[in-house]
């Protein structure tokens, strides 16, 4: 079933993307039209030249017997007709030099503006899409959209380019057939019923396949990057199962189908253009014929014929170029629209403001009778949910998967909002830009550690640039992370690469390199999230002294499945379906809660 959005009229969408652009660039724009006026005017002037020129080379004495050329051949000292050869020459070779270098001019500006703007649209989705809540990210595939941002932004910014062709090409073809209709108004007339009749057909006919390959394409290219992302991110998988065949299927499927599809439009795009050439050819063969039994014969009337020949071939590409970048607007509808939809995602008001001043703790952080789902019509995640935590603890999360553990430090970091109750951070609620203000405060340290494909020293200051990286810094966080031996154990240190997504680490470094990132960001709460669930249990240990071993003033929460983990926080946060069933020490818990002793023996 197609979306409303799919059903929208192509100008709709121009007209909403035009909105998208920044005052700057729609003032190009505007200032880019009188500059296609003046190369058609160049056109019409050279036009204007092929009949004197044409005229002098084949019937000299007859040109010079116009009142208005002999003036004008006296005022520059020209007594006979065959010294106006070469005036004329040069002045019809200027004029046709002087439109090729208009003609040339709108194409540069053209295409540096479309695509500049295309630039300007790319990161605006990239910004728009980084700054949405987390609930958005998490609702969403994200196939959609880096397929959005890397291919169907491209649509987009190859639409404002046609755009711009399709009007220059109407200025071009309105100054040739005026031209034209000076030159020979039957002849004019004849044309743009001919030829224009014969691209209006061409048009309607083909809309809907350009529609339909238009919306295959939007599908398409979001399927081959899923299968690019679900192949490659899961290589190890892929190659220890053997299921090769099964992603190549699914890339060939969604290639193949995208192709075509691509194929289909190039055609619809290019192919009217060898039709309208030998009609028009043929058009010039029959005026010929049918003026030279005119008196004074072929030589008569060279002149129109020759001018007339002219404006055909500058007036049969301004009209595939037309046609042309119609097609192309139309086949790229479904892609257009899928990009205006990332570009019409909300950007709050404190999105771009200079990053507030971090919320540092001194009391407690409460989460107060919280109800939390992630939609209205799904189920509750956490209900009547009440913890407190006091600043420089020690928590542990504790429970069965799927009770709530990860919602409630997801809440606790301001990544959601809880659908009732609050968030209440020394004594104040936090919402808005104070939520800005809190994640400041806050490290996260989750099970999996995304590394970059750049130096230890680079992840560990994560999202630094490189020339703004304290790596003092970096050097004492790495140390309290007990990962500076293995760094600087290595001939380049903190310039070693890590490999993409870490792949030259172990799963300790990889977890301690994300104990120093945290540290690097003089947060003043750490937040564990299964943090050390993947490693073996001497792995584990070793990760764990490391955090034992933390500043004490740091207030750390961690969630793991595995009670060892846990056991040397000051206390325990049993959670079972999305609320607080018990806390305490470890030993209280043993003594209060079944679950927790079932938990303990392996039995939950």
């Amino acid at each position: 079933m197609k979306s409303p959005q799919t059903l929208t009229p192509t100008s709709i969408l121009l007209l909403r993307l035009w909105r998208h652009l920044g005052r700057r660039r729609q003032r190009q724009f505007v200032l880019l039209l009188p500059l296609m006026f003046l190369s058609a005017f160049t056109e019409m002037l050279s036009l204007g030249a092929v009949l004197p020129f044409l005229g002098v080379l084949a019937n000299p004495d007859q040109l010079f017997e116009n009142p208005l050329v002999a003036r004008f051949a006296t005022s520059i000292g020209v007594s006979s007709a065959d010294q106006l050869v070469l005036p004329l020459t040069m002045v019809f070779a200027a004029s046709s030099v002087l439109a090729g270098m208009a003609r040339m001019t709108v194409l540069w500006f053209s295409t540096r503006l479309a695509f500049a703007t295309g630039a300007d649209l790319s990161l605006d989705v990239y910004r728009r899409t980084l700054y949405q809540p987390y609930q958005v990210h998490v609702a969403r595939n994200s196939s959609e959209v880096i397929s959005g941002i890397s291919g169907k932004v491209g649509a987009a910014t190859n639409s404002i380019y046609q755009v711009l062709v399709l009007i220059s090409s109407v200025v071009l073809m309105c100054s040739v057939m005026a031209a034209v209709l000076a030159i020979n108004p039957s002849v004019a007339i004849l044309a743009a019923i001919g030829f224009g009749g014969c691209y209006a057909s061409i048009t309607w006919l083909s809309r809907r396949w350009l529609r339909r390959n238009s919306r295959k394409i939007a599908e398409q290219q979001t399927q081959l990057v899923k299968a690019l992302q679900e192949g490659l991110g899961g290589i190890r998988d892929v190659l220890l199962d053997g299921t090769q065949p099964y992603f190549c299927d699914i890339y060939r499927k969604a290639v193949q189908t995208l192709r075509i599809a691509q194929a289909g439009n190039a055609f619809i795009t290019s192919s009217p253009r060898f039709a309208m050439e030998a009609l028009g050819m043929a058009l010039i063969a029959f005026l010929a014929y049918s003026i030279s039994g005119q008196s004074g014969g072929v030589s008569a009337t060279l002149p129109t014929l020759g001018a007339l020949a002219l404006a055909a071939q500058r007036m049969l590409p301004a009209l595939q170029q037309s046609y042309s970048a119609w097609a192309t607007i139309a086949g790229g509808h479904d892609s257009l629209a899928d990009a205006l939809n990332l570009l019409d995602q909300p950007l709050s008001s404190e999105a771009l403001l200079p990053a507030p001043p971090q919320l540092e703790i001194t009391s407690a952080i409460c989460l107060d009778s919280v109800h939390f789902r992630y939609s209205k019509e799904g189920p509750w995640i956490l209900s009547d949910f009440n913890l407190k935590i006091p600043r420089g603890v020690r928590v542990g999360l504790v429970g069965k998967t799927g009770g709530g553990k990860s919602t409630a430090l997801d809440l606790i970091m301001a990544l959601l909002t809880p659908t009732a109750g609050a968030l209440i951070v020394d004594g104040q609620k936090i919402f808005g830009s104070r939520a800005r203000a809190w994640q400041r405060s806050i490290a996260h340290v989750p099970q999996s550690i995304y590394l970059a494909d750049a130096s230890l020293a680079e992840n560990i200051a994560f999202g630094v640039p490189r020339e703004l990286i304290d790596l003092a810094r970096v050097h004492f966080v790495a140390r309290q992370a007990h990962i500076a031996d293995f760094i600087e154990s290595s001939p380049v240190g903190y310039d070693a690469l890590v490999g993409e997504r870490g792949i030259r680490l172990s799963g300790g470094q990889r977890q301690r390199i994300g104990i120093a990132r945290a540290l690097y960001k003089r947060a003043s709460v750490l937040v564990f999230d299964e943090a050390t669930s993947a490693l073996d249990n001497a792995t584990e240990q070793s990760v764990m002294d490391a955090i034992d071993g933390l500043d004490r003033s740091l207030t750390i929460l961690l969630v793991a499945h595995r009670l060892s983990t846990v056991r040397r926080c000051e206390f325990l946060v049993e959670i079972d379906n999305g609320r607080v069933i018990a806390q305490g020490t470890y030993e209280q818990l043993m003594e209060q809660s079944a679950s927790f002793r079932r938990m303990a023996k392996g039995v939950a």
